[in-house]
């Protein structure tokens, strides 16, 4: 039997422009790579992001898309975009799911595995 599946990668990286530790925001842009690993098309539709400083303060975010984008993957194909969060503390994390339907009507979620909001440089 055909099984969807999408695979994500995630790389970060601290957006000094939308950083200002005076008025404890800290930016962070990240750019997701999506690879259909399955063995039928599939398209991505929505998504839903939490979003998690220091302090355990969660936003969360749900949408159409990916910045504007609703992509469809055939086998071996993959898409990528780039966008960005802020939040109140120098680290924190993202994680998230991706709701998806294939070609003939069958919905999944894939999902987006915790990453760190940090700024590497800061940390050494």
């Amino acid at each position: 039997m055909p099984r969807p599946e999408l695979r994500c990668t995630v790389a970060v990286r601290t957006l000094q422009e939308q950083t200002d530790p005076a008025q404890q925001r800290y930016g962070y842009a990240y750019t997701v790579t999506i690879r259909n690993t399955g063995d039928v098309s599939a398209q991505l539709v929505a998504r839903h992001w939490l979003i998690t400083d220091h302090r355990g303060q969660v936003q969360q975010v749900r949408g159409l898309g990916v910045v504007g984008h609703q992509p469809l993957l055939k086998p071996g194909e993959q898409f990528e975009y780039t966008s960005w969060a802020q939040i109140a503390t120098p680290q924190g994390s993202m994680q998230g799911t991706y709701f998806c339907i294939t070609e003939d009507a069958h919905w999944f979620e894939t999902p987006v595995p915790e990453f760190a909001l940090a700024d590497t440089a800061a940390l050494h």
